[in-house]
């Protein structure tokens, strides 16, 4: 059931999403989550800067009430997850745009001055790492 992966800063992104709130698919019969994560992947590795974000897929995030949602982490950092998105380039680039921030941070935590504007409402929830919770 589990699959090993690398073990450093991630966007695990949920490739059986919705396409949309109304919609499971898009005209040419794709998911949402799929789309996110070829816009991820693509968009990842057409710019250098991001290189050391992976890129991972599972099926279901169980943020079914959301659509196309991802999930944002790393060892020993708060983790986050996110959706709402509408699946493509522009999203792809606010959510590496912001892991790439969230890699660089001690704990996980991003000023929000420093949120690209894409990602902005659309956090969901914030996971602890393991043995750990976050204070105020």
């Amino acid at each position: 059931m589990l699959t090993p992966v690398e073990d450093g800063p991630a966007i695990v992104v949920c490739n059986t999403c919705r396409v949309s709130a109304d919609a499971r698919e898009d005209e040419q019969g794709r998911r949402g989550g799929a789309v996110l994560a070829k816009a991820l992947t693509e968009v990842r590795d057409a710019d250098p800067c991001y290189a050391g974000i992976a890129i991972q897929q599972m099926p279901c995030l169980f943020a079914c009430n959301e659509h196309c949602t991802v999930h944002l982490r790393a060892p020993d950092k708060v983790g986050y997850v996110l959706g709402r998105f509408t699946p493509g380039v522009e999203a792809a680039g606010a959510i590496l745009d912001y892991a790439v921030a969230y890699a660089a941070s001690d704990h996980g935590k991003v000023p929000f001055a420093q949120w690209p504007q894409g990602v902005k409402g659309h956090f969901i929830v914030r996971v602890p790492p393991a043995g750990l919770v976050v204070e105020g």
